[in-house]
């Protein structure tokens, strides 16, 4: 049976299967580079049973053992396929997709704390091993063609902070803040500028303060562990990186309607957020089970109706395609560099997991429509220029001008 549904899968690529009695099938028509996988006894069966969580499962466990290439290598002959041979849903995908949307991603203030704990309050020492310096943990913005992950998240900070439209004495609410390195750098770019960031992760929290204490910024930009529903406002500029895939579907409302709240009249906000380009979906159930439980991404047209039900106007949308393909192969690459140390921290398996959270999240982006939007957002038609021009004209210098602060400080 096994077999059979591979044939009916793998058309092209080069993948060679080695059973638990060590015979080799070899499947696809040899396209591309040859990736081997060895199967230990039960495998099978059980990737048979439900392909969308147990193959992640039986690699983390290493029951699935890549003898030849990388999982990234297996995770692409599949995709490939996988693209080639659209299918309908099938009644295990239709079950989840109901589950998902009525129970998992409900979220409240206690499920959005714990789902937070999990992922974001594991040590800092294993995402500094693969970040950038500035530990920026979303989408960089590659501006150039080689330019370094550092270079592009210096420019996707640059690109938001132009988006914003800073001016002196303004004050900024970042929602979901990570370890304080946006807020910091808003913090620079006006003068006086009062920023207040908020987390859901101690971990974070700690490493947000103790950074804007030893840069002299703890007066002006501030870091709390408090849900963004219990913020009170208003903000001159509010902004969102990050942390709209972890609101979860029933709450869209409720947080357009914070923004819409916490803003002042003549204010700006900016949600930056991976999307779907395709229809509304499912969070693929092995991230949602290990890496992001409630975590969803949202097509735009679960995202649009909430934002016109909130009064806001949409002043402008932007589609970053490939950008977060090329964020996670640095990710990818810094994490292999690094995977003896990290084993080190947690243990083979957490390494196997976290490769194949990294590689798959790649894939998504490569191949399955995933992108990433920036929504601007107004109360009033004119609280920003008519035109677009204003966002490219300070974004290079002010990038250039923080890649040289990086490079002094060095």
């Amino acid at each position: 049976m096994f077999q059979a549904y591979l044939r009916r899968l793998l058309g092209l690529g080069c993948l060679t299967i080695i059973d638990t009695k060590g015979h080799a099938a070899v499947y696809g028509d040899g396209s591309g580079p040859p990736v081997t996988v060895r199967l230990r006894p039960g495998a099978a069966g059980r990737i048979l049973l439900d392909p969308d969580l147990k193959f992640g499962e039986c690699f983390m466990d290493g029951d699935l053992i890549v003898e030849q290439g990388d999982i990234y290598a297996l995770l692409e002959v599949i995709a490939r396929n996988m693209v080639a041979n659209h299918r309908p849903r099938t009644n295990v995908e239709r079950l989840r997709f109901a589950i998902q949307r009525r129970i998992s991603q409900i979220n409240d203030r206690r499920a959005a704390r714990r789902n937070v704990s999990h992922h974001y309050d594991l040590s800092y020492d294993l995402y500094r091993r693969f970040l950038d310096t500035d530990m920026q943990y979303s989408c960089a913005y590659f501006d150039a063609p080689n330019a370094t992950l550092e270079e592009a998240q210096t420019a996707k900070k640059a690109h938001i902070a132009a988006k914003l439209r800073l001016h002196d004495g303004v004050s900024v609410l970042d929602i979901g803040c990570g370890w304080g390195g946006l807020g910091l750098m808003l913090g620079e770019q006006a003068a006086d500028a009062r920023i207040l960031g908020v987390t859901l992760s101690q971990e974070q929290l700690t490493v947000a303060r103790h950074r804007a204490q030893s840069q002299g910024m703890a007066d002006r930009v501030r870091f709390e562990l408090c849900d963004y529903r219990d913020v009170q406002g208003p903000f001159d500029r509010i902004v969102s990186v990050g942390m709209f895939e972890h609101v979860g579907r029933p709450n869209y409302q409720s947080y357009f309607d914070t923004i819409a709240r916490l803003l002042a009249d003549d204010g700006v906000a900016l949600v930056h957020s991976i999307g779907r380009k395709d229809e509304p979906g499912v969070t693929q159930p092995f991230i949602q089970k290990y890496i992001f439980p409630g975590g969803y991404i949202p097509a735009l047209s679960e995202v649009l109706p909430a934002i016109e039900r909130a009064g806001l106007w949409v002043a402008d949308i932007e589609i970053l395609r490939l950008h977060y393909a090329e964020t996670l192969r640095a990710w990818r690459r810094r994490f292999e560099g690094q995977r003896s140390e990290i084993a080190d921290l947690y243990d083979e398996r957490f390494c196997r997991m976290w490769e194949f959270y990294l590689a798959s999240s790649e894939i998504a982006f490569r191949y399955f429509g995933f992108m990433n939007f920036q929504i601007q957002l107004t109360k009033r038609v004119d609280a920003l220029p008519i035109t677009r021009d204003y966002m490219a004209e300070p974004g290079p210098s002010l990038a250039q001008s923080m890649a040289a602060e990086r490079t002094a400080a060095a």
